[in-house]
């Protein structure tokens, strides 16, 4: 990946893409960095599963019913995604590729994000938005955030 040692790297993303874009000023433009793309999201629930419910039968009466999944396919795709984001972003963080951390997603990816991001990586957030920003380019993104992206150090 380009650009290491920025001062800010933003992830934006919902459950199926995400690009990453690096800021070297709280008040300067992005430069997208890289993209990813989760191609199973992408697909139905009924593509992700490829057999019938399974079947419960109660302790009274005859016959059965069809047992649902407790979680719908797409939503495990989601996690795994969270999850790979999370994993690329702890990585970046231990090789000290950026100082300060923003996200930007949907309120529920947000949410899988944030949990799935390990506790040292989690400590260098400085920015979080919970809006679907992933179909603009680095300009677009950037004019849907705050002017300063992050506070500069007093010197």
């Amino acid at each position: 990946m380009p650009n290491p040692n920025s001062k800010l790297w933003l992830i934006v993303a919902d459950a199926g893409r995400a690009a990453l874009y690096a800021a070297e000023s709280s008040r300067g433009p992005l430069t997208e960095i890289q993209d990813f793309i989760e191609p199973n999201s992408r697909l139905l629930d009924q593509d992700l599963v490829t057999d019938r419910p399974g079947r419960g039968f109660g302790s009274a009466g005859q016959g059965g019913h069809t047992l649902e999944p407790s979680t719908q396919p797409g939503d495990v795709e989601a996690e795994r995604f969270a999850k790979r984001l999370a994993e690329i972003l702890d990585q970046a963080r231990a090789e000290q590729r950026f100082e300060m951390l923003g996200l930007v997603a949907p309120p529920a990816f947000l949410g899988l994000l944030r949990k799935r991001l390990p506790d040292e990586t989690a400590r260098q957030v400085v920015l979080e938005i919970d809006k679907d920003l992933t179909r603009h380019d680095a300009d677009g993104v950037r004019a849907r955030l705050p002017e300063r992206l992050f506070k500069t150090p007093l010197r």
